[in-house]
């Protein structure tokens, strides 16, 4: 299966396990995913993931969802940044999602990274999506 925005097809999958109250979710595995996962881990927005291969040989990503009273600790998960539409912004422009409760994840020359640690390293880039 060819898949035009893979981070994009990851979120979506995320978000709809979430929803249906899935312990687990499976992604094909790629690097990109990696580096976003890692920070929604350090966020506190999952509780980890671990790389699997199938029975076919294809690596995938286990990741395992968190929940707090019964209710998904992810409520929204949106992509931003677009195959056909990049969106990138400035340290001095790094949105706030949701005055500060939310996380923007940027990919930085200095690697992908949450809104709070850009503005630490002081570096912009392009905006791949918000987590709230």
């Amino acid at each position: 299966m060819n898949l035009n925005d893979p981070l994009g097809d990851m979120l979506a999958r995320i978000r709809n396990a979430s929803m249906r109250g899935k312990p687990t979710v499976r992604t094909p595995a790629s690097k990109i995913r990696r580096w976003v996962l890692d920070v929604l881990k350090d966020e506190g927005y999952i509780r980890g993931y671990e790389e699997v291969t199938t029975d076919a040989g294809h690596k995938e990503i286990e990741i395992s969802l968190k929940y707090y009273d019964g209710q998904p600790v992810i409520r929204e998960l949106r992509r931003v940044s677009t195959p056909g539409r990049r969106v990138y912004t400035g340290v001095k422009e790094m949105p706030a999602i949701r005055q500060g409760l939310g996380v923007a994840i940027v990919s930085t020359p200095r690697g992908v990274m949450s809104d709070a640690q850009a503005r630490t390293a002081n570096v912009g880039g392009e905006v791949l999506c918000t987590v709230f």
